[in-house]
């Protein structure tokens, strides 16, 4: 098949790397509004360049990526939706949750799936995660644990930009949450603190926050979720029932130093970015967008799944600014 592919920053010229390399694809027409990054994609994959997105959907595609940047989201999702071409696109579906409810409804009945990049649901561990809660093999559950450490902040024109730390950072731990559970937050109280880089402060953001997230059936989970742990980048899950406890992360990469007695675990280099943790899961989630665009299977990621993520990340920011409880309920009345 041939995918065309919108924006060729960080995370485009990976997928583009990822994408070039599986069987299911032929070819990839390419655009970016650097001409630089438009060459270099062709030059490295045989890709062909569009001088625009109208051009990349008029190449005769049969699915198109979405990676430019989260202002574009919504223009692209539905310029791809009316060009009948199945478009995958990185998180978030636009910049604010009103925006992604006017996406949803303009897209409402048409027969175009649309997947939205959430690529822990593609991750082995978490995959197992969910599969062994789905089989009951933990009971009944009552205490969800999920962190997200980066080892150092990005850039501060990518924090002014991100929407805060709850909607760019912790929302893939609450898309995790709801899919390895199959239940919906209820309530939430956050709480943050800036003991880092300044320029976070600045932007009116937290560099370290924790939630307590209540979920429909009183599950507890707790997330934690931080911009600098020296160590490296670390994603984990717990997930304890009345039967059984289970741990995603829980690997010789983990980027936690033992301090018991004897203790040699972890043995390996820790991780250190999320390309390097979540590579395998990158490909499996565009190999799954190849048999979306095949007709093989519906959207694994749907905009309704990233909009219900982006709900709780908007009661988290709300609890911190007000020092209160939020329930999903409410940020949803607006």
């Amino acid at each position: 098949m041939r995918i065309g592919i919108l924006g060729l920053g960080r995370i485009g010229a990976f997928h583009a790397e990822t994408l070039a390399s599986l069987d299911a694809v032929d070819s990839l027409v390419v655009a970016d509004p650097f001409a630089d990054a438009a060459r270099s994609a062709a030059e490295r994959f045989g890709a062909e360049i569009a001088d625009s997105p109208e051009a990349v959907l008029a190449a005769g595609v049969d699915g198109v990526v979405v990676a430019a940047a989260t202002d574009a989201h919504p223009s692209l999702i539905l310029a791809a939706v009316e060009a009948g071409v199945p478009v995958f696109c990185e998180k978030p579906v636009a910049r604010t949750m009103a925006e992604g409810v006017e996406v949803l409804k303009a897209i409402a009945g048409r027969d175009v799936p649309v997947q939205i990049g959430f690529n822990r649901r593609f991750d082995a561990a978490f995959v197992a995660a969910r599969a062994a809660v789905r089989r009951g093999e933990l009971g009944k559950l009552h205490t969800v644990r999920s962190t997200t450490l980066d080892p150092a902040p990005p850039p501060a024109a990518y924090i002014a930009a991100s929407g805060g730390i709850f909607r760019d950072c912790s929302v893939h731990d609450f898309d995790v949450i709801r899919w390895v559970t199959g239940r919906e937050v209820s309530e939430v109280y956050a709480v943050g603190g800036n003991r880092g880089a300044d320029f976070i402060r600045e932007a009116g953001d937290a560099d370290t926050t924790g939630a307590i997230l209540t979920l429909d059936d009183g599950t507890i989970a707790v997330v934690s979720n931080s911009r600098h742990n020296a160590r490296g980048y670390d994603v984990r899950m717990e997930i304890h029932g009345f039967a059984d406890s289970i741990a995603v992360g829980l690997e010789d990469k983990l980027p936690l130093r033992s301090v018991e007695p004897g203790a040699t675990f972890p043995a390996g280099t820790p991780h250190d970015f999320f390309m390097d943790r979540f590579a395998t899961a990158y490909r499996t989630e565009l190999t799954a967008f190849t048999e979306v665009v095949a007709g093989a299977r519906p959207s694994p990621c749907t905009i309704e799944d990233a909009l219900e993520a982006g709900w709780i990340a908007e009661a988290c920011t709300l609890s911190l600014r007000e020092h209160r409880p939020v329930t999903v309920a409410e940020v949803r009345r607006g």
